[in-house]
């Protein structure tokens, strides 16, 4: 069954001309992504299939059987409304009855009503469901306002209301944006065991490779179609290409010995020659429509380092409940490449601002070599100025930039190699997409010869062209490089090892890629559940007769010393638990790696019967 169809869609914005006749359809069960370099029209496709947007030409079509539901990059929202407002904004009886349980949940008053509204809408499943994909995407404070959030929160809850309208056909506009990699883990599996039609535009590689079943690409103005996954896609457009490189070059030879015949014979007038001077300017034209050029060209020269880069020592550092760091004491080596991961709120954008001083730690130091200069790519664009033009922007920074070898370019040339053509030039940065922005704020990041590059978050709104081609330059770059991502891709290709922040002031460094770091997790978490499982097959079953014994009302003396020794355990094992988590992560050798998860498994179930018992004792106090 067809959900969507897209018929002969043309759009342009002035002389711009996005897509012309562009025509595709998706059909019920697919998992279709899009993909295409910044600024060729992906998000205004998308707009367009909101209703937000109308095409110059052509139609879009929904099946009027299938419920769809939207994710756009710039959801619109009440800045003084709540979350819980946002997130079930959809007038029925479902929602009105989880929305009235809440509050009388909070208040203590009309749970009797709110329980029959719940009945009676039958919402008991749907309300399990939001607390799940809540869960998942930690959206805890449902009565924060909308306008008090950061753009993250903002995004979360925007994604949760479109998972929440349980929708049969999904349109996603760059759905990891924002997330962490535990959140984007556990949406790439809800998409996948999901049994719904999806349509999305991400730049994340691992999650096209996983969820996608048919990828379309959009390139000068023309449609491509993939039937597999990523890798396949990659694989047949490089084919593609191969062909189109071909055949191009037959068509120059031709072109040649057409050109020659047409100068030979500028007067001829019989049938048979108009038809080929028609077929010369039809050949002619096609040659005028170059292949775009797809990479970056970037050889900055860098400012040469010392011997001493950044040294951390015992450096402490709070904000609100997290520990950032708890005597962190690290030395950053010559060409050092790290990755830095955690969950969202653990200080990450804090390590990244102690390492360049724009924070001063509350304990210890951090000391910086004389010779290192920093070059920070921020996730916020807030440095550029919407009025201003692109050759404005860079002649402010340099009207000539040192390259490599004593070279010089121009700033024109530069934003060429940028792959922002002539015509460009002259517009306004307000006028450029969000990739294009992106692009534009690391190429004055590199323009300043930095020697140690710090990237937070480079990957959000970046096609995965212009990443690709980053990659391949950062590959090469000669100085230290400090990466916080979410994009497991970006950062398994780039760097050497990973600083893992806990938010308790631990920083574990691990070896290895995120693929191996979240392998060894799911290890342990399988062995603790195994051995639960087996503990739990091997205890008696309780007899019919048996009857759990009630309190007496007394509490003995020896009772009063159990609670009084699980009182002060119970710590000590919560901190044993902590020091066992830590060595886990550490583990490189397979034996000791099961050792410790084993030895983690049964302190856990230690704690959980302690903990049970610990109230119980409570209760009987």
């Amino acid at each position: 069954m067809n959900v969507l169809s897209v018929e002969n869609v043309s759009k342009a914005f002035g002389i711009r001309e996005l897509f012309t006749d562009l025509s595709f359809g998706i059909e019920e069960g697919q998992k279709v992504a899009l993909v295409a370099k910044n600024g060729t029209g992906k998000s205004t496709l998308l707009h367009m299939l909101a209703g937000k947007d109308e095409p110059d030409a052509g139609r879009i079509t929904f099946n009027k059987e299938i419920k769809w539901a939207i994710l756009l990059q710039d959801e619109a929202f009440d800045a003084n409304g709540t979350a819980i407002d946002f997130l079930f904004a959809a007038d029925n009886l479902m929602t009105k009855a989880i929305r009235a349980y809440d509050v009388a949940i909070e208040t203590g008053e009309g749970l009797q009503e709110a329980h029959d509204m719940m009945e009676h809408a039958d919402a008991w499943d749907y309300d399990a469901k939001a607390k799940q994909i809540l869960g998942a995407l930690n959206i805890i404070d449902l009565n924060q306002l909308m306008g008090n959030m950061s753009g993250g929160q903002r995004r979360r809850i925007a994604l949760a209301r479109v998972l929440l309208e349980e929708a049969d056909f999904l349109i996603l506009d760059e759905p990891t944006n924002h997330l962490d990699l535990d959140m984007i883990e556990w949406l790439e599996e809800y998409l996948t065991k999901a049994r719904m039609t999806l349509f999305m535009v991400t730049h994340d590689r691992y999650f096209l490779e996983n969820i996608t079943n048919e990828i379309l690409e959009l390139e000068n103005g023309e449609l491509y179609k993939y039937k597999g996954n990523f890798s396949y896609y990659l694989e047949k457009k490089a084919e593609r290409e191969q062909l189109e490189s071909a055949s191009r070059d037959k068509n120059l030879n031709t072109f040649r010995r057409e050109a020659e015949w047409a100068r030979r014979m500028p007067r001829a007038r019989g049938t048979k020659s108009k038809s080929r001077m028609d077929s010369f300017e039809e050949l002619k034209d096609k040659l005028k429509r170059k292949p775009e050029e797809g990479e970056l060209d970037l050889e900055i020269n860098i400012t040469r380092m010392g011997s001493k880069v950044v040294e951390f020592i015992k450096a402490t550092k709070s904000m609100g409940d997290s520990t950032v760091m708890d005597g962190f004491d690290y030395v950053f080596k010559s060409n050092e490449r790290i990755g830095i991961i955690g969950r969202n709120g653990c200080g990450k954008s804090t390590f990244l601002n102690l390492m360049t001083k724009r924070m001063e730690p509350d304990g210890g130091k951090i000391v910086n070599g004389e010779t290192v200069v920093f070059g920070f790519y921020e996730q916020s664009a807030s440095n550029l100025i919407p009025e201003q033009r692109l050759i404005e922007c860079i002649r402010d920074v340099a009207d000539y930039i040192p390259l490599a070898k004593g070279k010089t370019i121009s700033a024109s040339q530069m934003l060429e190699k940028f792959l922002f053509p002539k015509h460009m030039h002259f517009n306004r940065i307000d006028q450029l997409s969000g990739g294009e922005r992106k692009r534009l704020q690391l190429l004055l990041v590199l323009m300043k010869n930095p020697n140690f590059l710090i990237l937070d978050e480079p990957t959000n709104d970046l096609d995965v062209f212009t990443l690709s081609a980053l990659e391949d330059y950062l590959l090469n770059f000669p100085g230290c490089l400090v990466i916080v991502s979410h994009d497991r891709y970006f950062l398994d290709k780039l760097v050497d090892h990973l600083f893992l922040l806990d938010g308790k002031g631990n920083v574990h460094d691990l070896l290895g890629s995120t693929l191996d770091f979240r392998a060894v997790l799911s290890e342990a978490s399988a062995k603790r559940e195994s051995l639960a499982e087996a503990k739990k097959q091997e205890e008696p079953a309780p007899s019919i007769k048996e009857e759990k014994k009630k309190p007496s009302g007394k509490i003995s003396f020896k009772d009063k010393h159990e609670f009084e020794t699980l009182e002060k355990n119970l710590p000590l094992w919560e901190e044993k638990k902590s020091q066992l988590e830590a060595e886990l992560l550490k583990a490189t050798d397979h034996i000791q790696m099961e050792k410790t998860a084993l030895e983690l498994g049964a302190l856990s179930d230690q704690i959980d019967n302690g903990t049970m018992r610990w109230l119980e004792l409570s209760e009987m106090m």
